[in-house]
């Protein structure tokens, strides 16, 4: 708690559109597009075709290995199974759901009483949040109960995230505020499988409604903490935030676990208490859609498989937008295509008017060195921009270009308004590919 990390930055927070606005069930819509990969990992293989008939909560995709299966968020009748638009630029096999807005619960779907979820053992917990699809629910999208087993006997410090970091989005704010015993509960199932007594709940100061509400719903015997950190980005960044509350430093390549550590996300842990509790797969979350032209910003519960454009109708927006972002505006992917879905990453919609419109024809470094000074990885980008342009994959690994988490603090700070963040993601791409590839199994 006493600790901080290198670099970082302050930009502005643009919380306040958004931050008192209750959520509110958003109307699933009459078409769903629910990706069969929204996690990282090998992707579903589709468990329906057209024409079928499915229900809430049912699993329309699975796979073997490092893979969450995916359910559908309606009843309704499968209306094809084909590529279409992701929010992460590409294209990827969905299914299309048409829902017939009635409703029926998976059969499947069975509540625990307390006294049956005390009974469970950590491994049966674990097989329930892989069944119910559960990832990290911050963006990273790894899936929970791998991180869950792989930490058993590693892990003795616990962190949630509620950073919430990034400018505008206030998605686990109000989570915090709204939810924070269904939070808590899922908290104190995260401690059981993995054998603890307590755990951090991590969150800035920017937060005083979140951090009541916490303090209130907490009880001292179960071992939780809540740490107050001052507001910094990238804060949520796993590797700056265990820094910030042990001290601890994740080596070059190496995982939390390597530190002893674990962080969940607080809308992860909530997905967690509402599957052991209530049952429920992962088919709805919280989504923030703001930004500076929108009329009406609001924070929603979605259904998975929601169009983008859908609802940004239902905030409105008084210019037409230079900008949508899945997510916010330093980590954030740009769209092209707003028919792409919700997924269970997608935490928040941030539209951006013209007055954030700016380009330079030519961007020329002028080694300012300002982009290494706020590095929270203590990386160069100067040169990391350098090794990328010139095509050396050699020169990119020297560079320890794997190592950059993308979170746009060069790219903000950078007076020539080099694309640094594009260029590291160009250049790890670059880097996968250069890979030796396995030998193909006789």
């Amino acid at each position: 708690m006493a600790f901080s990390f290198f670099g970082g930055i302050h930009p502005k927070e643009n919380k306040s559109y958004a931050e008192h606005e209750k959520v509110q069930a958003f109307p699933e819509p009459d078409i769903l597009v629910i990706p069969m990969s929204q996690h990282i990992g090998a992707p579903c293989k589709p468990l329906v075709q057209k024409g079928d008939h499915v229900t809430v909560g049912q699993k329309i995709g699975d796979n073997a290995g490092l893979c969450v299966p995916v359910h559908s968020s309606v009843s309704g009748t499968v209306k094809g199974v084909e590529m279409r638009p992701h929010s992460s630029g590409s294209t990827m096999m969905s299914v299309v759901i048409e829902n017939d807005h009635q409703d029926e619960l998976c059969p499947d779907i069975r509540p625990r009483t307390p006294e049956e979820v005390e009974k469970l053992t950590p491994e049966e917990l674990m097989g329930i949040i892989r069944e119910a699809g559960i990832v990290g629910m911050g963006g990273a999208t790894f899936p929970t109960h791998v991180k869950l087993s792989s930490g058993i006997g590693k892990v003795d410090t616990i962190i949630v995230n509620v950073s919430e970091c990034e400018p505008y989005i206030v998605a686990d704010d109000r989570l915090c505020q709204e939810y924070p015993e269904q939070m808590l509960s899922g908290v104190g199932i995260v401690m059981k499988i993995l054998g603890l007594s307590g755990a951090h709940i991590a969150m800035e100061d920017n937060k005083p409604e979140a951090a009541q509400a916490i303090r209130q719903a907490l009880d001292p015997r179960t071992g939780m903490v809540l740490d107050v950190l001052p507001a910094k980005y990238p804060q949520g960044a796993e590797k700056q935030l265990i820094q910030a509350i042990t001290g601890r430093q994740v080596p070059s390549g190496g995982l939390p676990a390597a530190v002893g550590c674990a962080v969940f996300n607080a809308a992860t842990c909530k997905a967690i208490h509402d599957a052991v509790y209530e049952g429920m797969p992962l088919i709805r979350r919280i989504v923030t859609v703001s930004g500076d032209i929108v009329m009406e910003p609001k924070n929603l519960m979605v259904a998975v498989g929601t169009s983008l454009n859908d609802l940004m109708e239902a905030v409105g927006h008084r210019e037409n937008p230079y900008k949508v972002l899945s997510g916010g505006p330093m980590m954030g992917v740009a769209q092209f295509d707003l028919s792409a879905p919700v997924t269970k990453g997608t935490n928040a919609v941030t539209i951006l008017g013209s007055a954030n419109r700016f380009a330079v024809k030519e961007p020329h470094c002028i080694r300012c060195g300002k982009c290494i000074g706020v590095c929270p990885m203590h990386l160069m980008p100067v040169r990391m921009y350098r090794a990328e342009r010139s095509g050396n994959v050699e020169a990119m690994k020297k560079e320890n270009t794997m190592d950059c988490i993308e979170c746009g603090c060069c790219a903000y700070t950078c007076p020539a308004t080099i694309p640094l963040v594009q260029s590291f993601r160009t250049a790890k791409q670059k880097i996968r590919d250069a890979a030796p590839k396995p030998a193909p199994k006789a």
